[in-house]
């Protein structure tokens, strides 16, 4: 006799449905009844969720496996919630293949699968497989997954992951007939960046600046005329960045997976850099769209976000910035569910002064200066502007700096005295125990800790910050940089030279004239 609660025809298979970075558990039911021939999908499925009985019926059909002539039956269970993507198909298939007995069902029972199934049977790479191997080794399960997918699951290192070309090798694997050896983890060595600070002429304040912002991830600002070298500095700083910690880069690789943009089958270690264009839209910078994809500056976590034309933003955009920039996430509201992205990035942005672009130069400004200097950028907000650690100008280089030698320095040689403070900051916060990674996370307590000045440093940014009238937050991230340049000094203690540079990077336009 037939068990009523639990019958013989019932099979199962886990898979996940993503919600942000969170991989929540599905349970994949298959059950077998009498009834009309049908194949039913149920469980809050989306439209490629629905189609996946096509494809998994005649991805079977290529394998000589025919459906029985009965009803069966889908069931992704919790069936509340929204199941969306082409990764079901694999899930599916193998529960209807366990609910046939052409597998063991504590096989399937036992494994968490993942993929695309093309027609001939053939698996297909899908989104997601890092976090689907987190949510796999935590439950205890395997992964089962496309071959494509292999390298990057594995890297998590949490469970074993078996990674197949096609769906008769997955079922040879799990029948024990050619079983599948563990997935290798694969991590991919991007070239180094081909642009160096030694063809930077000239802008030696703009060089220290960027310096000073990669060691402690201090967001900057740098405001200049047309051709002064702004863009050509940002594209140079992916080259003095240390590498990602592993922590940091299955972080970042989790977010570039859920946006299927893992390349070659691996995760890398080189921080990422991205340059969005100043029209793209809010869904596109800080996430969102239907299915609240992670934008911008959540892809830009643990790396760089390069905003060139500044003012040329939105407003709307810029200002969705001033959260994420203090808490270091972004959180997608949606009518049908909150997600929250990860996003500590270092924010570099590069601003005309003008519309024109030639305020400073009296022969080419247009008949509004200084007037329209001032409308172009009070299109960035006082708070947002609070925000910003380092703001600088970039004069032109004249034609004689273009035509003077390379500078000794190299990236190479920056980039070691980077990676030097960023080991000091890291023993720092591990002996502290804080949770910290870079002084730009420092607050409180831990700032007051790690970044008091002397007597004489106090005075100093006392009397600056009554000039200067320094908000609170900008009175910190004074004391943060001068941190930072205390570390890049090798110095213990944060002095008077350090708070003295860290205020001069804080001094752009009416405020440099004020304090003098």
């Amino acid at each position: 006799m037939l068990d009523a609660a639990r019958p013989e025809n019932l099979a199962k298979c886990h898979t996940v449905a993503f919600e942000g970075l969170e991989a929540r558990r599905v349970e994949v039911q298959c059950a077998i009844t009498p009834g009309l021939p049908a194949f039913s999908v149920v469980g809050l499925p989306d439209k490629a969720v629905s189609e996946a009985r096509e494809r998994v019926r005649t991805a079977l059909s290529s394998m000589a496996i025919a459906l029985p002539s009965r009803r069966v039956t889908i069931n992704l269970s919790p069936a509340d919630l929204p199941k969306v993507g082409s990764h079901f198909d694999l899930p599916i298939a193998l529960a209807l293949l366990a609910a046939l007995d052409l597998i063991p069902r504590d096989r399937t029972d036992g494994a968490v699968a993942l993929g695309e199934l093309s027609l001939d049977g053939s698996l297909v790479g899908v989104i997601g497989a890092l976090p689907t191997a987190l949510a796999a080794g935590e439950d205890g399960r395997v992964l089962l997954c496309p071959a494509v997918c292999g390298a990057e699951a594995a890297w998590v290192g949490a469970t074993p992951v078996f990674a197949a070309r096609d769906l008769a090798e997955m079922i040879a694997h799990l029948t024990d007939r050619t079983p599948l050896l563990p997935a290798e983890p694969g991590e991919v060595v991007q070239p180094a960046s081909p642009n160096n600070l030694s063809e930077v002429r000239g802008q030696e304040r703009a060089k220290r600046a960027l310096e000073i912002a990669a060691a402690g991830r201090h967001h900057m600002l740098m405001v200049g005329a047309p051709g002064s070298g702004k863009s050509m500095l940002a594209a140079r700083l992916p080259g003095l960045l240390p590498p990602l910690s592993a922590a940091e880069a299955l972080e970042t690789s989790m977010i570039y997976s859920l946006a299927g943009l893992l390349n070659n089958g691996g995760i890398s270690r080189t921080r990422p850099f991205r340059a969005p264009h100043h029209t793209a839209s809010m869904a596109a910078i800080v996430g969102g769209g239907r299915h609240a994809h992670p934008g911008e500056i959540s892809l830009a976590h643990n790396g760089v976000l390069f905003m060139d034309e500044f003012p040329e933003y939105p407003r709307a955009v810029l200002e969705t910035l001033r959260q994420p920039i203090e808490t270091g996430d972004v959180v997608i509201a949606r009518a049908n569910a909150h997600v929250t992205y990860p996003c500590r990035f270092l924010l570099i942005a590069a601003a005309n002064p003008c519309k024109c672009g030639h305020l400073y130069d009296a022969d080419q400004a247009c008949g509004r200066a200084p007037l329209c200097g001032e409308d172009y950028m009070g299109r960035i907000s006082g708070p947002l502007m609070d925000r910003f650690d380092l703001r600088l100008e970039v004069p032109p280089v004249s034609y004689a700096d273009l035509d003077l030698p390379p500078p000794v320095e190299d990236s190479a040689a920056v980039a070691a005295r980077i990676v030097d403070a960023r080991q000091r900051q890291e023993a720092r916060f591990a002996a502290l125990k804080a949770p910290a990674r870079a002084n730009a996370d420092a607050e409180g307590a831990l700032l007051d800790r790690i970044a008091t000045p002397d007597a004489e440093g106090k005075a100093l940014l006392s009397r600056v910050a009554d000039q200067l009238r320094l908000s609170a937050r900008g009175y910190h991230r004074v004391r943060r940089v001068a941190r930072t340049i205390a570390d890049l000094d090798g110095a213990e203690e944060v002095g008077t030279p350090h708070i003295a540079e860290a205020v001069s990077f804080r001094l752009i336009g009416a405020q440099a004239t004020r304090l003098t």
